[in-house]
């Protein structure tokens, strides 16, 4: 067969098994949009390059299996970043394909053309230049094991336009796949030397507790972490992207740790020994490096080896897998001592928790408490729904308050970035992966306001997934710092229009629905998630108070002077 570069990559990304690829073309890549139209492959043409990236981020997140964006050359590629940065931060796998110059006439000003290789290459796992056709499918079989493999993460293929518009003899030996579709490709055990360390330390504990980061979803080691931590009697806590390590209906599940906590740093304080496991402890799970406790005995298993030790010191280094270290922890640990009186202690604190809650969940506040539009996503949700939150407060509501039912990513949240804007694209990507499932997302208006655009794109693609747009006519985080930093009155930059955006949404086609009291709350979301001819998008109008914009107090804003304890 005589093919272009581009024919050759539409044939390679088939052959790997991509269920979704999105992008915007340009005439570099031409040949490659031939070759999926000839192909009839699923490619969704966006409106913005980075909402690309995060609908193939959260499409991947979802299924394992790398999820494809392209751009063009200049701001097409540059757009890339941010999405980019996101997925590389989080550990998802994607294959970035950028057009690029004609090497025949580049540095000579052509037409968008940038210094882009170089300004891509540090949000990439790795970054793959193409210079013969033939080469190609050597490449992206290279970039899709590298996108699966160790710690998950993009890869840029970046093709100059001669390179795609090119031909080549190949057969069909060729262009075949001979490398696993879904991350993770390679698993590695950690030493067995250091797991036998790890399960004395953990059978002798009193008071063990179990770190769970979002390492956990992309190892796909949700049920070995239930084996081990019902087995072993040990409580679990978990990190905004490792909700769902376990049920957090579970008994042993503690909640979220770090920034916003329910009883779990308390827990951790007191703990004598902490398995980390798929988590960098990270500004925000640690409360700003102040969780957990520096002298308490650490066993750190991670796929990523330069996370181990990062800022805290680990007793116990488990370079490996997280479902592989995590087997083999639970087959070498002993009996241990019984920790009935233990876990007795922590549901009594879970439940008094519960107790104080319980007001908030059902706030019948007006404007609407964030806490009550939480409480309702608990009763409405399906069992296998998925909720996805913007990067920003939405994130953190939504890791504080709302509650998985089954072991798995039911939550995804732009947390490799916190990039505001991340909601309505990745509810796009995570909708169209699981078709089968129903997706609710949660963003401000704020971030609503950068990437609507993207609304039409939804609707095109048929993508029916819900967002809950919390309307506060504000950049709320901002707003709420100000507020806690400054004081009351002390905003700059931080206010913006009172819009409708049900009526917004329904200029773009889509089903818009208003709610401004807390009472209609259930009867919207029961109403969007009816809909499944297209996007909802319920305006929620949530408290314009920007002292109750955020789930509790941020730590960046504690006032400490000479002879406090820091809280």
């Amino acid at each position: 067969m005589r093919l272009t570069g581009g024919d050759v990559l539409a044939r390679m990304i088939h052959a790997h098994g991509v269920r979704h690829a999105f992008g915007m073309g340009g005439f570099q890549l031409l040949p490659y949009y031939e070759g999926v139209r000839r192909l009839g492959l699923p490619h969704i043409l966006v409106n913005d390059e980075r909402t690309a990236a995060f609908a193939a981020d959260a499409s991947a997140r979802i299924t394992g299996i790398p999820a494809v964006v392209d751009a063009t050359l200049g701001p097409g590629a540059t757009n890339l970043v941010t999405g980019l940065a996101e997925s590389i931060n989080a550990g998802v796998p994607l294959i970035a394909l950028t057009g690029d110059a004609h090497r025949a006439f580049a540095h000579r000003n052509m037409t968008q053309e940038t210094r882009q290789v170089e300004i891509l290459r540090p949000v990439a796992k790795e970054l793959i230049r193409v210079e013969n056709v033939e080469r190609i499918p050597e490449f992206i079989r290279r970039a899709f094991l590298v996108a699966t493999s160790g710690r998950a993460g993009p890869v840029v293929v970046d093709v100059p336009e001669d390179v795609a518009h090119g031909e080549a003899e190949f057969s069909e030996v060729d262009l075949a796949s001979v490398v696993q579709h879904t991350a993770p490709a390679i698993r590695c055990r950690p030493d067995a030397s250091q797991v036998e360390r790890a399960a004395r330390m953990l059978s002798a504990a009193e008071r063990p507790v179990i770190l769970a980061g979002g390492g956990v979803h992309l190892s796909g080691a949700q049920a070995a972490l239930q084996r081990l931590a019902q087995g072993r009697q040990i409580p679990v806590a978990h990190t905004i992207s490792g909700k769902g390590a376990i049920a957090c209906t579970d008994p042993l599940s503690l909640g979220i740790f770090g920034r916003y906590d329910r009883i779990a740093n308390e827990v951790i304080a007191a703990s004598d020994c902490l398995l980390v496991v798929g988590c960098k402890l990270g500004e925000i799970a640690t409360k700003r490096y102040t969780v957990p406790p520096p002298t308490t005995p650490l066993i750190h298993l991670d796929i990523e080896p330069l996370e181990i030790g990062r800022w805290r010191r680990a007793d116990v280094a488990l370079w490996g897998d997280a479902r592989s270290g995590l087997e083999d922890c639970d087959a070498c640990m002993t009996m241990g001592r019984d920790r009935g009186d233990y876990l007795r202690d922590l549901a009594a604190r879970h439940a008094q928790w519960r107790q104080g809650a319980a007001a908030r969940y059902s706030s019948r506040e007006s404007p609407i408490n964030i806490a009550r539009v939480m409480g309702e996503l608990n009763r409405a949700m399906p069992d296998d729904g998925v909720l996805v939150t913007d990067g920003g407060f939405a994130s953190h509501w939504a890791g504080l308050l709302f509650d998985t039912r089954r072991a798995g990513r039911f939550l995804i949240a732009g947390r490799g970035m916190a990039s505001i804007g991340y909601g309505l694209p990745a509810s796009m990507g995570a909708q169209l992966a699981s078709p089968g499932r129903r997706v609710v997302g949660v963003t401000g208006d704020g971030g609503f306001n950068m990437v609507a655009g993207d609304l039409e794109t939804a609707r095109r693609a048929g993508a029916n997934f819900v967002l809950v747009i919390l309307n506060n006519a504000a950049s709320g985080y901002i707003k709420a710092l100000q507020h806690a930093v400054y004081g009351p009155g002390s905003y700059q930059s931080s206010d913006l229009s009172e819009l409708d955006y049900a009526a917004v949404a329904r200029a773009y086609g889509c089903h818009g629905i208003r709610v401004r009291e807390p009472d209609g709350l259930a009867a919207a979301l029961r109403e969007g998630l009816a809909n499944v001819d297209g996007p909802t998008v319920i305006d929620v109008a949530v408290t314009r108070d920007p002292a109750a914009m955020l789930p509790g107090i941020d730590s960046r804003t504690l006032q400490v002077r000479p002879g406090d304890r820091p809280a």
